[in-house]
């Protein structure tokens, strides 16, 4: 897995781009398609493969930031991600507002937070741990690769447990595991937190790209068997 450094450890004003991420909210198994969310009954699953018009309305957390660059870089993101040009779909995302940065351990004075789940679009595929592993470590090793001279960004990678309730066959058939990809941006103000987390958005997304076309090409040594 990875072998990098967490927000925490890191020392001020160092790059940080990607990291295995420890989130304790990951011990929980998920399932795919889901429902409503424990923590929120308002919180619903959406498939914005068949449904991308939701993308713009129903994520709750991003409505009152709409006037930063960040959040259509966002939803252009999902519309991709979810798009007929993409080999992976969404499963949940969430947003954080800037806040005030608890860590001692960052120079700026704000932070903004958010998440979002990915998984091949291909189920079978996530059922395997390999497969997994190779999306976590290609995805981790495309995002250090891009800007990197960009210090207020970063992403974290955390694997979780999901339940795939749409293949055939019995519950152990069905296990498998989704990659979370977890984000932070900071800045002295609000604005300029924004402006952080659009470029670690821009960075995902042509990350992402990458992964998507590795999965896509069948003469890749690399890529997921499909």
């Amino acid at each position: 897995m990875l072998q990098v450094p967490t927000p925490e450890s890191a020392p001020p004003g160092e790059t940080m781009k990607i990291y295995e991420h420890s989130d304790p909210g990951t011990l929980q198994p998920r399932s795919h398609p889901w429902t409503t969310s424990a923590s929120d009954p308002t919180h619903r699953y959406y498939d914005f493969r068949t449904q991308p018009e939701l993308i713009r309305s129903s994520i709750e957390d991003l409505q009152e930031w709409g006037t930063y660059p960040a959040t259509e870089t966002f939803y252009r993101l999902l519309e991709w991600l979810n798009g007929p040009e993409s080999a992976m779909e969404s499963n949940d995302c969430a947003f954080n507002g800037a806040i005030a940065t608890i860590s001692t351990e960052r120079s700026k004075r704000l932070q903004c937070s958010g998440r979002l789940m990915i998984l091949y679009r291909n189920l079978a595929l996530n059922t395997s741990t390999e497969q997994i592993d190779w999306l976590t470590n290609a995805t981790a090793h495309a995002v250090e690769e891009i800007d990197p001279g960009f210090e207020r960004g970063a992403v974290g990678a955390t694997i979780m447990s999901v339940r795939f309730t749409t293949l055939p066959g019995p519950p152990e058939r069905q296990r498998g595991q989704q990659l979370m990809l977890s984000f932070w941006a900071w800045g002295e103000n609000e604005p300029e937190v924004m402006a952080n987390l659009d470029r670690t958005f821009r960075n995902l997304t042509v990350a992402l790209r990458q992964i998507s076309d590795a999965i896509r090409r069948p003469s890749s040594a690399t890529a997921p068997n499909h």
